[in-house]
């Protein structure tokens, strides 16, 4: 569980949804029991309806929900394909090559190996060696989603496997970033779904569903309070849209890499730069690609990134969010300090963000 800064203007910050720690050897499984309510018959027909709802989708999407458990902790998966593929996060898979999956279902662990991971979209997909049994989810259009609306996370948060909960979608159209730091690779998700719906560690790479059994986000990322003393924030939570996680699953099994995307770059190499006072002042360029909008704008080695189109970028994560928010092929307003001190702003045309 690792904290990550907010690409939010609030006082919250987010944390990795996984992985989760390995379970301990020998630990005993929790297992639900099962029970009826005396009043359950007395039940409003409308609440029935709903109930009767949530058993249907669980029972219908819950098989295609799996474990993916590495050397060094756990996450959630989805399972794309009868071929064996599974899409999940990136930081579920980390740096590991080879896993186990476990399935829903039940029965023993199944060895896995990584497709491709696309760490900027914090996406990746695994390929189990035996696929007999797997049930491929199917996949909603998140661009249809609404506030409001009633949804599911299922995953296995702290190893609990096949666990679920229920919320709304809270908002849309956030972009949220992670640090990179060991075992994140510090993605900057567009478009984010805000939800309500508990998303602990392990649930990272499973499925946020509707009440049609659609798979219409990955949950990926945790808000904590700080006045709380890093405790969560309840009902904070985000995934990556359902469109996304498809569109660049299908890239990866069709071609073994990412082709397209989507997404804008200015064509440079940096990091955040730290003034004498220790402020983050904004991203300095260590190397630009020849050829690129910023190398045809005349951005050098040396330079300071301060602003994208009247938005300051004092950090390579504030960067990477102004970004997010445009298109290859954009132009784009590039706040420039150079070494001499002075700044200009220089028009950059975005080219698209190279996945290799």
């Amino acid at each position: 569980m690792r904290r990550i800064a907010a690409g939010l203007a609030t006082a919250f910050v987010l944390l990795l949804a996984g992985c989760a720690p390995p379970p301990t050897s020998g630990a005993t499984p929790t297992t639900a029991t099962p029970h009826s309510s005396p009043t359950a018959s007395a039940s409003p027909p409308s609440l029935h309806s709903l109930e009767s709802a949530y058993e249907d989708v669980i029972a219908d999407v819950l098989p295609s929900i799996v474990q993916i458990t590495t050397k060094v902790g756990l996450g959630s998966g989805i399972v794309l394909d009868t071929a064996g593929h599974i899409v999940t996060n990136a930081h579920v898979v980390g740096q590991a090559t080879k896993m186990e999956v476990t399935l829903a279902t039940g029965g023993p662990p199944r060895s896995a190996r990584l497709v491709r991971s696309f760490n900027a979209g914090d996406l990746a997909v695994i390929k189990v060696d035996n696929p007999d049994g797997l049930r491929p989810a199917r996949f909603g259009d998140s661009a249809k989603l609404r506030v409001g609306q009633i949804v599911l996370a299922m995953g296995n948060p702290l190893g609990l496997s096949g666990s679920v909960t229920n919320g709304i979608v809270s908002a849309l159209g956030r972009t949220v970033s992670e640090p990179q730091e060991a075992g994140s690779p510090g993605a900057t998700i567009a478009g984010a779904i805000q939800t309500s719906a508990a998303i602990n560690p392990g649930n990272s790479g499973g499925a946020l569903v509707d009440l049609s059994g659609n798979v219409i986000g990955i949950p990926t990322l945790a808000a904590t309070d700080p006045e709380l003393g890093g405790g969560a924030a309840p009902g904070i939570g985000f995934a990556i849209p359902s469109n996304t996680a498809r569109d660049i699953a299908t890239q990866i099994v069709k071609y073994g890499k990412v082709t397209n995307s989507h997404r804008a770059a200015l064509g440079i190499q940096g990091s955040t730069v730290i003034s004498a006072d220790g402020q983050s002042i904004g991203v300095g360029v260590i190397r630009v690609e020849p050829g690129s909008g910023a190398a045809k704008a005349g951005i050098r080695a040396g330079d300071v990134i301060v602003s994208i189109d009247g938005k300051n970028t004092p950090t390579m994560a504030s960067l990477a969010e102004a970004l997010a928010a445009l298109r290859p092929g954009d132009q784009a307003k590039v706040g420039v300090q150079h070494s001499d001190g002075t700044t200009t702003t220089v028009a950059v045309t975005l080219s698209q963000l190279r996945t290799d």
